[in-house]
């Protein structure tokens, strides 16, 4: 990672070095937090007990390299405060969720899925020369099987791909999958950039169904909201104090950090 790049704003793969990242069994955890006195990452793994975290770089990242780790088990920070106290805090470089209304996070490969979308990737593009058609919806309520029950990733692509080629629509914009905790925000209370909802199935099955979108002529607009990060009402789940200060990370503009005095 840029770290001059990730100060000023300007890094916008973060992600490729912060978050846990997983390979043959060992999973390398890292996060941001200047303030933090101490860190430690608590989790299946350990039996939720504390394995620290060094400071690198500057001393103002923290890591630490954990082995016989799984895909899917869950994790959080254990940040301690200059106070002494300390909050478990889910990442905010997540890349997969617990399901709600937990919040814990889980460890996931990035990358796993094989796309065989060529086809529609080689033609896109020249919009301007033909027409755009756009439907939007919302993940959880477009249609349900029933009052309590939503469609997962893969079910909804069999429901809602028919749908959009028979209306001559050739692109889905999907209101906010990254992970937020409440139902009713509709996505807008973000709690993971990095992390598609767990409500509608695992990071793969999202893949899957943006390759079936594009396998049939389909563009896949994904919205996401910037100033909501964690939202009101949610700070032990997302922001919160992750050190000695109030401090809140927005994740896609890197290391545009508020220092919330």
């Amino acid at each position: 990672m840029d770290f001059y790049n990730f100060y000023m704003g300007n890094e916008f793969e973060a992600y490729r070095y912060l978050g846990a990242h997983f390979a043959g069994g060992t999973t390398t955890f890292r996060t941001f937090a200047p303030k933090a006195s101490m860190i430690a990452v608590i989790g299946e793994f350990n039996g939720w007990t504390e394995t620290p975290m060094n400071k690198v770089y500057d001393g103002n990242f923290w890591e630490c390299v954990i082995p016989h780790t799984q895909e899917g088990q869950m994790y959080k920070y254990r940040i301690y405060k200059a106070d002494g106290t300390y909050i478990d805090h889910a990442d905010p470089y997540a890349f997969y969720s617990e399901l709600r209304p937990g919040n814990a996070s889980r460890i996931t490969k990035l990358n796993t899925a094989a796309f065989h979308d060529k086809r529609w990737l080689n033609s896109r593009g020249g919009h301007f020369e033909k027409p755009v058609n756009i439907y939007e919806i919302h993940f959880g309520s477009w249609k349900r099987k029933d009052a309590n029950t939503t469609y997962s990733y893969a079910e909804l692509a069999d429901v809602l791909i028919p749908y959009l080629k028979e209306n001559g629509y050739n692109y889905v914009e999907l209101m906010p999958l990254n992970e937020y905790p409440a139902d009713e925000s509709w996505g807008y209370q973000a709690t993971g950039f990095f992390s598609p909802t767990s409500r509608y199935g695992t990071p793969d099955e999202l893949r899957a169904f943006v390759n079936e979108c594009h396998k049939n002529n389909i563009g896949v607009i994904m919205d996401f909201v910037t100033v909501r990060f964690g939202g009101q009402g949610v700070p032990d789940k997302a922001v919160s104090v992750k050190n000695g200060k109030a401090v809140v990370l927005l994740p896609p503009f890197s290391g545009r950090v508020y220092a919330l005095e």
